[in-house]
């Protein structure tokens, strides 16, 4: 009789909620790391037209052109501040996912280790019995000659 863990689709389904967390945790990570280099390319591009301006200011140029210049500089700051509220929030998403992440994983792992220790008892009773029966079988034999 093979080895049958009776609580084998509670385990099943901690493993699911388990990648299920994980998943999710992954789903922010990503997100966050997508703001991450929206923020650099906008500090590069905040550095770029700072440098425009600069050369700008050099030569003679219209008003209209300078403002465009200041203005982008201006948008992107905006935009920036932006992400960086919206990083933060990620943050603290994955503060709280990685909380509900380990608490999926402790109760899998609990399910995991109740399994295991299951099978081992299970084993160590079939390698008992088998045991008892190859003893029976030699005593048998003993008895016969």
């Amino acid at each position: 009789m093979p080895f049958r863990f009776p609580l084998a689709t509670v385990l099943r389904v901690r493993e699911s909620l388990e990648k299920h967390e994980e998943r999710a945790l992954q789903k922010i990570q990503l997100e966050m790391a997508r703001v991450s280099h929206q923020i650099e390319e906008l500090t590069v591009r905040i550095a770029k037209s700072h440098d425009a301006r600069e050369k700008a200011m050099a030569q003679p140029i219209p008003a209209r052109d300078l403002h465009t210049l200041l203005w982008e500089v201006q948008a992107a700051g905006e935009k920036k501040k932006a992400l960086h509220r919206e990083l933060q929030t990620l943050e603290q998403q994955r503060n709280e996912q990685i909380k509900v992440y380990q608490e999926a994983h402790r109760d899998r792992e609990t399910m995991t280790d109740m399994s295991n220790k299951q099978r081992d008892v299970y084993e160590h009773e079939q390698t008992r019995a088998q045991q008892k029966s190859l003893d029976d079988i030699f005593i048998a034999r003993r008895h016969r000659s």
